[in-house]
């Protein structure tokens, strides 16, 4: 019981830990994002709030129990009462969020007004790619509806006395964008992660246990992958690595287009919502038995010895 006290409150700590810094970074990015927009909008600092904490959330849910695998194979504790513990934290702590961010986004949210960014002559682009259209707000962003010039690729320059006479919209304010593709991927693979959650969420509680559940169980068999090696950090990159193909699974099969396969396949035997919880409950049992087969030979055989 005192080791898992001890993985209980790790995960605990681990799962805060990364939503709370998750939760931040995102919402800078999208404080980011609506700053470059032109005309600004009062934006709502609280929805951008829940925004980012709803993305948080799926990245917290893979990044704790990354940890927390990799703390039980290391401390040597019993794989069924890991499972069983994690599981059950995972759940509770998902739930919670879940429930604590729709109550919240109910509640008034107060609205601040964006700080103009640049001065007058501001240059707009969509990219650093010379043969783009750039955009020169004469007024600065202050007034982004004003007179303007427009630099079109092999085209003279075009005087605009206002909003009335454009015709595309302004681009963002160019910020640099170096992101490798890698990174952008995975973020959209969380973000796509965090939305079935919440969708699953809205569903009802039943229908979010079962997802959330059977994901979590699957995240969850993959414990075998902190012992496959004598280096934990080894193993830990290897569970890392086995945790990005499982969410990249579970963004391939909620898409539309295998949603619909799904569908044509069962023909209303059982509903298609059920579906890629089924999946990820067989794989994780099948996981489970070949763990438990696994244990069971090398036993076997220190035993003839």
């Amino acid at each position: 019981m005192k080791n898992l006290a001890k993985l209980a409150l790790l995960f605990s700590i681990s799962f805060a830990v990364i939503f709370l810094a998750a939760t931040g970074a995102r919402l800078f990015s999208l404080r980011v994002d609506w700053a470059r927009t032109l005309p600004q909008k009062p934006e709502a600092v609280l929805s951008s709030l829940i925004v980012a904490a709803r993305w948080a959330l799926s990245l917290t849910l893979y990044g704790s129990l990354l940890l927390a695998l990799s703390y039980a194979a290391r401390g040597h504790y019993s794989a069924l009462l890991s499972l069983i513990c994690v599981v059950a934290l995972s759940l509770a702590f998902s739930f919670g969020i879940l429930f604590a961010l729709d109550h919240w986004e109910a509640v008034p949210p107060a609205k601040g007004a964006g700080i103009p960014l640049g001065g007058n002559g501001v240059i707009l682009s969509n990219s650093l790619n010379r043969n783009e259209t750039s955009i020169v707000l004469l007024n600065g962003p202050a007034e982004p509806l004003g007179p303007r010039v427009a630099a079109i690729p092999d085209r003279p320059l075009l005087f605009q006395e206002g909003a009335l006479s454009v015709g595309f919209d302004l681009p963002p304010v160019p910020f640099g964008d170096d992101t490798p593709w890698f990174l952008k991927s995975l973020s959209i693979d969380i973000k796509l992660s965090a939305e079935q959650l919440r969708q699953r969420f809205n569903a009802g509680n039943i229908s979010f246990l079962i997802y959330a559940g059977a994901l979590i169980f699957l995240l969850s068999s993959l414990g075998f992958t902190m012992k496959i090696s004598a280096w934990p950090l080894a193993n830990l990159f290897i569970g890392a690595l086995a945790f990005r193909g499982i969410l990249a699974l579970e963004t391939f099969f909620n898409t539309p287009e295998m949603q619909l396969i799904f569908e044509s396949f069962l023909k209303n035997m059982f509903p298609v919502a059920l579906t890629v919880p089924l999946i990820f409950f067989t794989f994780g049992m099948l996981v489970s038995v070949y763990q438990i087969l696994v244990y069971a030979a090398k036993k076997r055989s220190y035993d003839d010895d």
